[in-house]
């Protein structure tokens, strides 16, 4: 039997996987790791008062230990993946939630401030590598032509989480108290690890992986490109989301009690974008990710005048969480970029949503600081949206020269013509 299309490109040695409940398997089990990963990343959010209360500081420096968290998720997404290049894909899947689960229930016992924030630290380091050596797997196994929906299925596991896990830890934390939290993650996690062991082909890496050809990516012009799509484009939804709660209450006139219930829209709408933007980009990456960029920016342009009214800010809420269907085509574009260093760009790809993360937060609050107002994050979404079409058509235009010249270089009696 032939390979799978994704894994002969990615040049995986990859077993193809001829029943096909071991491939609905494989991503559930790769699944319930990205369950555990989106569960544990956001349920703090929720929690930050308790935290606060518990080891005497204020909610705003119980904010650091998010902060710790996401600088784990950057730094450990490049390293990690350079380090462990040469390792089987299950073996490394298994270590990276392994370590998650353990720093999960570290957390649940951190005595104080300063032990918490290091603990996160610790914790976010296996983020990115996970989802980036995830996608590899799930599109290593897919059947030709839906590498992008198999990447889909893995971050659906995040997505998901926002709907199901975050709820159910949030519960506890507030029950049992917040460190209850982090010990509901770190249940999820271990029984991811024993999915992945059981479930999850072992993979070898590419023939001659090593740290330094890993690195090589980092020489790729599109590498980059990519990474400043995700990193700059995918801004605006966080610089509107993390102010959204102030917005819908003050703007919209939204009643405290019914936040919860605005913000699940926002999780449907994750799910709803996850899964066609998926599909989208098996049909035609590139115009699925510049068409998405202009999405967005179309989305974040409306709400700056739907937050005026509760039932169309609500609307406007869903359609911000559908954004996310980015992610599954750049995670792709990436791997179509990175030549023999598919792990470490797949990994960098979730440093670069860690980025806009930061990035869109923090031009939001300067724009709200600057006394624009609360719908002023909208603007701001927008920006980033087309800042981000602005690297996108960098992209393409660089592509099309890099073609140009190679096949300029190939014509007979033209070498050296520019």
């Amino acid at each position: 039997m032939n390979l799978p299309t994704a894994a002969a490109d990615s040049g995986h040695a990859v077993p193809s996987p001829t029943p096909s409940v071991n491939f609905v398997r494989a991503m559930l089990a790769l699944g319930v790791g990205g369950f555990a990963i989106g569960t544990g990343e956001f349920v703090i959010m929720g929690l930050l008062p308790e935290v606060a209360q518990d080891l005497a500081v204020s909610i705003p420096t119980a904010g650091h230990v998010i902060s710790a968290y996401a600088l784990g998720v950057v730094i450990g997404a490049p390293v990690l993946a350079v380090l462990a290049a040469s390792w089987h894909r299950r073996a490394l899947l298994v270590a990276l939630m392994a370590v998650f689960a353990a720093g999960n229930f570290a957390s649940a016992m951190a005595p104080g401030y300063l032990s918490l924030n290091l603990l996160r630290f610790f914790t976010g380091l296996p983020h990115g590598t996970y989802f980036g050596v995830a996608a590899l797997v799930a599109a290593a196994l897919a059947p030709p032509g839906r590498r992008a929906r198999a990447v889909g299925l893995v971050m659906l596991g995040l997505t998901g989480a926002t709907l199901v896990g975050v709820p159910i830890a949030a519960w506890l934390g507030q029950v049992f108290g917040w460190r209850a939290a982090f010990v509901f993650v770190g249940v999820i996690a271990l029984a991811a690890v024993v999915l992945l062991r059981r479930d999850i082909p072992d993979i070898a890496p590419v023939a001659g992986a090593s740290p330094w050809r890993e690195l090589g990516a980092l020489k790729r012009k599109q590498v980059w490109l990519t990474l400043g799509i995700g990193a700059i484009g995918f801004g605006g939804m966080f610089a509107v989301f993390s102010y959204i709660k102030p917005t819908l209450i003050e703007v919209a006139g939204l009643p405290l009690g019914a936040v919860p219930f605005v913000l699940a829209l926002f999780g449907l709408g994750m799910v709803a974008g996850n899964l066609v933007g998926a599909r989208l980009a098996d049909r035609a990456l590139m115009r699925t990710i510049g068409g998405l960029l202009a999405w967005s920016a179309v989305v974040l342009l409306v709400f700056t005048f739907a937050a005026h009214h509760v039932v169309t800010a609500a609307i406007s809420v869903f359609f911000i969480g559908t954004i996310v269907a980015i992610g599954p085509a750049l995670q792709i574009r990436l791997m179509d970029v990175a030549g023999d260093a598919q792990t470490l760009a797949a990994a960098l790809n979730h440093s670069a949503f860690n980025m806009a993360n930061a990035l869109g937060a923090w031009l939001g609050g300067v724009a709200i600081s600057a006394g624009l107002g609360w719908t002023s994050t909208g603007w701001v979404g927008v920006l980033l949206a087309l800042a981000g079409l602005a690297v996108f058509g960098w992209s393409l235009a660089s592509a099309k020269a890099d073609a140009r010249r190679a096949n300029g270089a190939a014509a007979p009696g033209r070498a050296g013509v520019r």
